[in-house]
């Protein structure tokens, strides 16, 4: 689609994996940007982007970004399983106090609507498999595996009981974004890249949602557009099983699938182990315990609000999973 500009729109996280296609889809629909990043040139140079040097957890750099913007799309955040000792709470300043700046900068700086970026991590899954929708809240954080979903689930909350006026809050929940540019990676990312190396040789039965990045880039778009005020909208595509989709990276990246199931009691063990050792010596956990508690819960969704209420299309699976094997593969550790 093609919209005529209405307004610049503040970005935060234009430099991560989901909010460089969110810029991507903005870029492609005209609208004028200002990127909220932490180094000057830390985006390819474009006629529509202007750049704003700040963290979103400095309340006056986000202040002055937001100011002439008549719209925000917030997707910065710490996305990260594997923490070492004393993270968590740097992962809360980030994500639930980053939020709770860009609320009030956005309030106070007159913008109309904030696109919040949140996830399908903060929905109840369970050991059935059972597929979610957006009704589907946890009704606790204390219920989610590990910081990010809890951190993600409060700063979730906190953009929807905003009641001070302006700005009117869309929520987008992603579920698990592939496709070229997962340079860092994202744990997703790392996933693919370490199967293709060869360091998967067993998997636990669980199950995930992927889809494709520039659909979820233009999902958020249309959020900004169309979305109803105070709804939240899953942008998700395809549900797999686990050990389904490392067959398909298999396919596209010449490697046959794990050939052992790891039963969850054993992974649960292992990754006690693992995060006994990594206090000890100080550093993030091999085999994050976050990780394992995860998997004991299929995370199936379904987007039909989204494709039916914003127009959505989810794109093209396939493509998006091949340039995601293709890039990670040959990428350096």
């Amino acid at each position: 689609m093609s919209a005529e500009p209405r307004g610049r729109v503040l970005l935060t996280g234009a430099t991560g994996f989901v909010g460089g296609a969110v810029l991507r889809a903005l870029e492609a629909d005209g609208y004028p940007v200002r990127a909220l990043v932490r180094r000057p040139g830390a985006l390819p140079p474009h006629p529509h982007l202007e750049e704003a040097v700040g963290d979103v957890t400095d309340p006056a750099a986000v202040r002055a970004a937001a100011l002439g913007c008549g719209f925000a799309i917030h997707c910065a955040a710490d996305y990260r399983l594997a923490l070492g000792p004393g993270e968590r709470q740097g992962m809360a300043v980030a994500n639930v106090g980053g939020t709770a700046n860009v609320l009030r900068a956005c309030a106070e700086g007159g913008v109309g609507r904030l696109v919040h970026c949140s996830t399908v991590g903060t929905l109840a899954f369970q050991r059935a498999g059972r597929v979610c929708t957006e009704a589907d809240l946890a009704p606790s954080p204390a219920l989610l595996a590990g910081p990010y979903k809890r951190t993600k689930w409060a700063a979730q909350r906190l953009v929807e009981e905003w009641r001070g006026g302006p700005p009117e809050v869309v929520v987008v929940q992603p579920s698990t974004p592939v496709g070229a540019g997962d340079r860092r990676p994202t744990p997703t990312g790392a996933m693919i890249r370490d199967f293709l190396r060869g360091r998967i040789p067993a998997v636990v039965d669980t199950g995930l949602n992927l889809v494709d990045v520039e659909a979820v880039g233009r999902g958020h778009v249309l959020a900004l557009e169309r979305g109803r005020p105070g709804r939240r909208y899953i942008l998700g595509d395809r549900n797999l099983a686990l050990r389904a989709l490392l067959a398909w990276i298999g396919e596209l990246g010449g490697r046959r699938p794990p050939r052992w199931r790891i039963p969850l009691g054993v992974a649960l063990a292992a990754s006690l182990l693992s995060e006994a050792e990594a206090r000890l010596r100080a550093r993030a956990p091999a085999i994050p315990l976050t990780s394992v508690r995860m998997a004991a819960h299929p995370m199936y969704v379904d987007a039909s609000r989204a494709r039916s209420e914003l127009g959505w299309d989810p794109g093209d699976l396939g493509q998006a999973l091949a340039r995601a094997v293709s890039e990670l593969g040959s990428a350096p550790d």
